[in-house]
C-alpha cells in the first residue's frame, strides 16, 4: 500500500491569536467602544481656583446661622400651634411635630438656594454662595439632590461627619456636594478677582 493512499486525521492548527489591530479595525473598534468610556461623564463649566472656595469654617458657622432661623420659623409656627393648644410638643421622629419640623428644615434650604441665588441667610450673611460646577445655575434637581436628599441623609449622626470632608477636599465639597457636582465660593474674592471691590 503508497504512503499516499494511507492517510490519517487531519490536524487543524488553531490560528495564532491577533495581537494588533489594522488601521482600519481601529477605528471601527473606537467607534464601538468610544461608548463605553466616560464620555457621560459632566464637563466643569464653572473652574475656580482653589482660594475662591470657601472655608469649611466659615460655612459651619454660616450654617449655625440658618440652624437658629430655622429653630425661629419652627417655634413660630409649629411651636406656637402646640402652645396656643396647651400641648408639649413630642419628640419621637414619626409624630406629625417632627415631621413638620423637618419639612420646614429641608424646605428652608432647598428654597433659599434655588430662589435665592444659592444663598441662605447664614450664607448671606457670611458672603458665600452655592455654586454649580457644571451648571451655569442651579438647577432644580441639583438643589433637591443637594439640598433636599442628601441634607436629609446628612442630618443624623454619624452621618453628620459628612460635611467635615469638605475640610480636606481641594474644592471644599462635602459629601452633598460630590453627588450634586456643587460647591461654595466666597463671593468677594469673586469681585475682587472682576475687581467689582474698592480697594
Amino acid at each position: 500500500m503508497s504512503e499516499d493512499k494511507v492517510q490519517g486525521p487531519k490536524i487543524f492548527k488553531k490560528a495564532p491569536a491577533k495581537e494588533k489591530f489594522s488601521e482600519i479595525e481601529t477605528k471601527q473598534k473606537q467607534k464601538l467602544w468610544h461608548r463605553l468610556t466616560n464620555e457621560q461623564a459632566p464637563q466643569r463649566k464653572n473652574y475656580f481656583p482653589n482660594y475662591f472656595y470657601a472655608g469649611f469654617w466659615i460655612r459651619f458657622f454660616a450654617y449655625c446661622v440658618d440652624l437658629l432661623c430655622i429653630s425661629a420659623i419652627t417655634n413660630g409656627t409649629v411651636g406656637l400651634v402646640y402652645r396656643v393648644m396647651g400641648l408639649k410638643m413630642p419628640t419621637s421622629f414619626l409624630s406629625f411635630a417632627s415631621l413638620l419640623t423637618l419639612a420646614i428644615y429641608l424646605s428652608y434650604f432647598t428654597l433659599l438656594t434655588k430662589l435665592n441665588g444659592g444663598q441662605t441667610i447664614g450664607k448671606m450673611i457670611f458672603g458665600i454662595r452655592v455654586v454649580s460646577l457644571t451648571q451655569s445655575e442651579l438647577s432644580w434637581t441639583t438643589v433637591i439632590i443637594r439640598e433636599t436628599v442628601c441634607r436629609f441623609i446628612l442630618k443624623g449622626f454619624p452621618f453628620i461627619l459628612g460635611y467635615v470632608v469638605a475640610a480636606f477636599t481641594d474644592h471644599k465639597q462635602h459629601v452633598g456636594d460630590y453627588f450634586s457636582d456643587t460647591s461654595v465660593v466666597t463671593i468677594n474674592i469673586l469681585k475682587a478677582f472682576n475687581k467689582e471691590v474698592r480697594a
